[in-house]
């Protein structure tokens, strides 16, 4: 049997493998042919993925903010913003790496200041999810990025739930609430946080660690999650987006999570990789935000697929959606495009966000039957 009817049995090819295969056997006349054999665009159904049911579990609410909204809650609450139209902002959002993105992040928060702006804010991105057929969300909060401005805690967590609850009712969307703690100031804040959170620890599902990564590692916060540990909070961090694999296995070690936020630096460490599939501990991959952060040069350079590939728990979500140009259905758009995903392969992306939520098991199980379900009457 000649080598290109093996190849032909065995091998998928993507873009990217023809390319090395054409450098290591140099110019052929019959490559071009075995290229049209081997690489087969997937060409996804129009629908697919917008009505397939999906979860989301890595989005920043204050992230949410769309430019028309943060303009109506300026003028709303007569604070003055450093542009004069909705286009000259989201032309501001071109971004080098996360802390170019964080500095109008922590500007544009500067018009949330009472309970109806943050319903208001929670309740424009369930609506969206809501068009996009997404039925969970895990939905992060930075009470400090409020807190230090003078609004109070009370009203950040009651705008926000007031909206979770409406939406449970009129959309039928799951949802938990996760309190982050900026890791760019001191794990004494995160405590003054935590205990301010207390009084509504009924609203609040678990505790997170986000903000600028690099020069905070996670033993920085060790103390203040071992206490909300105590207190019966879930925990999940950010790591591995900007920072070292070092800060992923921090993460597990020092302050015991059960998911990674972002997480793609793993790659960067075999034994991680390992570790990683072997115990299943998911990952919330944001793609776009990868991208438009300059994680990943293009979309065809993210390792999500390769991920996938090695076994690991891997999610699709949005992380800021409003700054980094997607929600769900476009972050799996643009990594089904730009990875030339398959269909099994979305399908296992879809499942995975919710065997990785903090569902009850029957929950997970019962979501999962409905994707498959959809799956197979959509092949």
């Amino acid at each position: 049997q000649n080598p290109y009817d093996c190849l032909k049995q065995n091998l998928r090819f993507s873009q990217d493998s023809f390319i090395f295969f054409k450098k290591k056997i140099g110019v052929l006349p019959f490559f071009h042919k075995i290229k049209d054999d081997f690489y087969q665009e997937v060409s996804m159904e129009p629908g697919f993925i917008e009505g397939i049911p999906k979860a989301e579990l890595h989005l920043h609410i204050e992230g949410s903010l769309e430019p028309e909204l943060m303009f109506a809650l300026a003028e709303r609450n007569r604070v003055d913003l450093p542009y004069n139209s909705v286009e000259e902002l989201r032309q501001a959002y071109q971004f080098t790496n996360l802390q170019s993105f964080l500095d109008i992040y922590y500007a544009g928060a500067r018009v949330l200041l009472v309970e109806q702006d943050f319903y208001d804010l929670t309740w424009a991105y369930l609506t969206r999810m809501q068009e996009q057929n997404v039925k969970h969300v895990e939905i992060f909060f930075d009470p400090q990025t409020h807190t230090e401005r003078g609004v109070a805690f009370s009203t950040v967590i009651e705008g926000i739930d007031s909206a979770l609850k409406d939406a449970r009712r009129e959309y039928g969307i799951s949802s938990y609430l996760i309190l982050c703690f900026l890791r760019h100031l001191s794990e004494d804040d995160a405590f003054k946080t935590l205990e301010e959170a207390l009084p509504f620890r009924e609203k609040i599902i678990g505790v997170g660690l986000d903000s600028s990564e690099v020069g905070h590692p996670p033993e920085k916060f060790q103390r203040v999650f071992q206490r909300a540990s105590e207190e019966g909070f879930r925990r999940v961090a950010h790591a591995g987006e900007e920072g070292p694999p070092e800060y992923i296995i921090g993460a597990l070690d020092l302050l015991g999570v059960e998911r990674i936020d972002h997480g793609v630096q793993c790659e960067k460490d075999p034994e991680l990789l390992r570790r990683l599939a072997e115990s299943r501990m998911p990952l919330t991959v944001c793609p776009l935000s990868n991208t438009r952060l300059c994680v990943f040069e293009k979309m065809k350079d993210h390792n999500l697929k390769r991920l996938l590939d090695a076994g690991l728990c891997v999610t699709v979500n949005s992380d800021d959606p409003a700054y980094f140009g997607g929600y769900m259905n476009e972050n799996l758009t643009a990594v089904q495009q730009g990875l030339n995903l398959s269909k099994e392969d979305l399908v296992e992306l879809v499942k995975n966000g919710f065997r990785a939520s903090f569902l009850p098991k029957t929950a997970i199980e019962s979501r999962v039957q409905a994707v498959d379900e959809y799956a197979s009457k959509n092949p």
